[in-house]
């Protein structure tokens, strides 16, 4: 089903230790060449996390891949500000937004890659349309808004049809699942067509986070 292309693992702060990020991002810097930012305001989602400055901050103590993902209710007024903070991937979510092209737009003409998440009560056919102008599509495997729910079973066929929707459409973009990822679901959600792991509490709730994120690798690529 997957395209040819190498598996990643995105750790996710929003299962770290808030008061000291900087030292957990160097735990797993060394095996982790992305990081998964949440950013969460209340409105679209039931919970608070971190917001443009937090992102600024860790840029400058890391120069890991920034996926920042946008549960936000407004992220056209926010796109601008998170590429300036050092995003290198911008995710919004389709629900949000009145015109997801535009929103697309604005995060490729302010440098950015362009990803494009969708909620798991959301018809996956949703992102279909715009397919074409993304770097990322992230599938949500749990409801999200908090960190440490079980993957929803279903996800793996949401994963193959957006996979298999872009290799019609010719677009290698990297399909991103994010909620519930472990050790013993790595290797299905890779068959499904997934390339990069969101992985939180799987990693940093590990007494070792960087043997964690080797062991589910292993896992996801045999």
């Amino acid at each position: 089903m997957s395209q040819t292309m190498s598996v990643n693992i995105a750790p996710s702060i929003l299962a770290a230790d808030f008061s000291a990020l900087g030292a957990e991002i160097g735990r797993i810097r060394p095996v982790a060449d992305f990081l998964h930012l949440d950013v969460m305001d209340g409105h679209y989602v039931p919970n608070i996390t971190i917001g443009v400055p937090v992102v600024e901050s860790l840029r400058k103590v890391s120069d890991q891949v920034f996926d920042v993902h946008l549960m936000i209710s407004n992220p056209m007024d926010f796109i601008d500000s998170f590429a300036l903070a050092g995003a290198d991937y911008i995710t919004v979510h389709v629900e949000t937004l009145d015109d997801p092209f535009s929103a697309l737009r604005r995060i490729h003409n302010a440098g950015k890659k362009a990803g494009i998440s969708i909620h798991p009560d959301t018809p996956i056919e949703a992102v279909y349309p715009y397919l074409a102008e993304v770097d990322l599509v992230l599938v949500m495997s749990v409801r999200p808004g908090f960190g440490g729910q079980a993957f929803i079973p279903q996800s793996c066929d949401r994963i193959s049809a957006v996979r298999t929707e872009l290799i019609r459409i010719n677009n290698p973009a990297i399909v991103s699942v994010d909620g519930g990822i472990h050790k013993g679901n790595a290797s299905d959600v890779v068959r499904a067509g997934a390339n990069l792991l969101v992985v939180g509490s799987a990693v940093f709730g590990a007494e070792d986070p960087a043997q964690a994120i080797r062991e589910i690798m292993a896992c996801a690529t045999s």
